[in-house]
């Protein structure tokens, strides 16, 4: 059964349906496949960039070449492999039909973990760490360290259903979490988050769901207000700011001046209408998230690849592609009222994991001031935005440690 059947399957559910349906596979038909292969076989081209960097955006050369690798090279089955390697269900939420994996470990006694996904991505961020995670021993770690994991898809996003009214903000994500943790007779779990699946959970910790115990960032909410407010302004920033301080303040100023695509999806995402036609301009558009991530990912496709290869980029587009989700995905920057990277006020247990290629670098001041009860603070030496993605080994290795104290 493929996603799409599926979906509308459950559509005749009754909403006060609260069942876990499943499990699911993911399959697409060949028509589908053969279907985009033309589409990017068809695109039509830019002018190259008038500079010789990628200041301008996503180069020609990228793009081309990662069009060219789509069409003779690229193989979505081996994708689909990968997701169906765990188990996908699907159940129905506040009037929506949710998808998640739900992998549970051999070892009884492990910590229950939701782990929320942001945008340009999705749960094959995730894929990498879900073995070490849920099979520790297999890894060189102890039984000890395993997690029960849940990974949802948040909806308009993936499999999950799209919503069809307004009101679907991280707040009401958040609440859904909650549900879905309930629903599976989690009394006691983790939270886990970063990019728009950071603000998902530090609403969840603000809502203190009674079984949620503390949570982990890898893009945390740490920002003090005024000086969030004052680097969005161009106003002047406070004296007394230390040298790490100084340097977030510079590298949050550079991530608002260059968010184009969120001010995009945040004010008029129905007009992105060409992205759900050309599934090259969509990739255009997916690449360009952040400096450093259009870097990984230019490297990957020159045949350098670091952290992600030209696969792990593929499938995560063409999981887009085929689920028709660029336009409902986008409708979430424009429901979202809340700072991307201020702090929220949340209380309880925080563990924070600092990536050096993140888009900020949290210092640990903020970190104490946004979370009071911050339990783990670390700095790593490599990794960036979609962390778990580009560095499995290090991620797991944070959630481990960030979660030890509360098992």
């Amino acid at each position: 059964m493929t996603p799409n059947h599926a979906s509308q399957r459950h559509l005749e559910q009754p909403a006060d349906n609260i069942a876990i349906r499943g499990p699911f596979r993911v399959q697409y038909p060949e028509i589908e496949l053969a279907q985009l292969r033309c589409r990017v076989n068809a695109a039509k081209w830019p002018d190259k960039e008038t500079v010789a960097d990628a200041s301008q955006g996503v180069q020609l050369a990228t793009i081309q070449k990662l069009a060219h690798y789509w069409t003779t090279r690229y193989d979505w089955r081996k994708c689909e492999a990968k997701l169906n390697a765990f188990p996908h269900y699907f159940t129905h939420i506040d009037g929506l039909d949710i998808h998640f994996m739900h992998i549970r470990s051999k070892h009884e006694d492990a910590l229950p973990l939701i782990i929320t996904h942001g945008w340009p991505g999705s749960i094959i961020e995730m894929l990498k760490i879900v073995e070490p995670l849920t099979n520790p021993t297999a890894y060189g770690a102890k039984a000890s360290d395993a997690f029960h994991l849940v990974i949802p898809s948040m909806p308009g996003y993936g499999f999950s259903e799209k919503p069809t009214t307004t009101g679907w903000d991280t707040v009401r994500i958040a609440q859904a979490w909650s549900v879905l943790m309930n629903r599976l007779g989690y009394k006691r779990y983790v939270a886990q988050g970063g990019d728009w699946g950071a603000i998902v959970t530090d609403m969840l910790a603000l809502q203190s769901p009674p079984g949620l115990i503390g949570i982990h960032m890898n893009m945390p909410g740490a920002v003090p207000p005024a000086i969030d407010k004052a680097i969005q302004a161009g106003n002047p920033l406070p004296s007394g700011l230390s040298d790490e301080e100084m340097r977030a303040c510079m590298q949050l100023s550079f991530v608002y001046k260059h968010i184009g695509y969120a001010e995009m999806m945040g004010t008029r995402p129905q007009t992105l209408t060409g992205l759900v036609d050309s599934p090259v301009g969509l990739a255009a558009f997916m690449l360009d998230h952040d400096a450093c991530s259009l870097e990984l990912i230019t490297q990957a496709f020159q045949g350098h690849p670091g952290g992600l290869t030209r696969d792990d980029v593929l499938d995560n587009i063409t999981l887009y592609w085929l689920t028709q989700t660029t336009i409902s995905s986008a409708r979430l920057y424009w429901e979202n009222k809340l700072s991307f990277f201020a702090a929220k006020g949340v209380t309880i247990p925080v563990a924070v994991s600092v990536f050096p290629y993140e888009l900020y670098q949290a210092p640990l001041s903020w970190s104490k001031l946004a979370y009071p009860n911050l339990i783990y603070y670390n700095k790593l030496d490599k990794g960036g935005h979609f962390a778990a993605w580009e560095q499995p080994e290090l991620f797991t290795a944070e959630l481990r440690a960030g979660f030890k104290s509360l098992r």
